[in-house]
């Protein structure tokens, strides 16, 4: 397969309006559309071939609003690192769309996974959490060529979420997707919108 300048001209469209999504109209996903997402998603490359994200749906409103609860009391907790004028920034910010994502995705990382018999992680064990963040990153540019937005909650307790969910030990939480129509699209990342920090160019040095 050879690609072309439309190829990646669509390529830098889908990378340029990718944002992390905290507005979310409740409009429901089609099955279709999300096993298309899921079939994508394991299209994502992993260190030995170990594949070691794991996923749970959680359709529950009753694990949604304890998850809630659980962001609420890491949001506080956060809160307290700022003071002044960037309190009350943090304050302004919304940091989650667990209270209106149709979709929402408890993603894990297994420590030690059969596959991939230990290749290429015995010196870099943290290649195992790189992959399921690439995995992560290729869910999110499907998601957003299906005219959809995600975004990545990290304000939680890691262990709370275990526990409520009652994964086997050897699972790490890695992150909480929320995927849904956005309630708008935008080409400027929110928290640059915002104020909270500019993107920014990363300098390539040379040695």
């Amino acid at each position: 397969m050879e690609f072309d300048q439309p190829h990646r001209d669509a390529l830098q469209e889908v990378l340029r309006w990718r944002r992390d999504v905290r507005h979310f109209r409740p409009d429901p996903i089609a099955e279709e559309v999300i096993d298309r997402l899921r079939a994508t998603m394991d299209m994502a490359p992993s260190v030995g071939n170990a594949r070691p994200w794991r996923v749970l749906r959680i359709d529950s409103p009753e694990i949604r609003a304890k998850v809630l609860e659980n962001f609420n009391a890491a949001r506080d907790a956060a809160g307290d690192a700022y003071v002044g004028d960037q309190a009350e920034a943090y304050a302004k910010l919304k940091l989650q769309g667990i209270d209106q994502a149709p979709l929402q995705l408890a993603v894990f990382t297994h420590r030690d996974p059969e596959a991939g018999h230990g290749l290429g992680r015995a010196s870099m064990p943290v290649t195992l959490q790189q992959s399921t963040a690439m995995a992560i990153h290729t869910l999110w540019l499907a998601a957003r060529a299906e005219n959809l937005g995600l975004g990545m909650v990290s304000v939680l307790d890691p262990k709370a979420i275990e526990t409520l969910l009652e994964v086997p030990e050897d699972w790490e939480f890695t992150a909480w997707l929320c995927i849904g129509t956005p309630e708008f699209t935008d080409d400027i990342p929110l928290l640059h919108r915002a104020g909270w920090q500019e993107n920014l160019p990363t300098d390539w040095e040379r040695r």
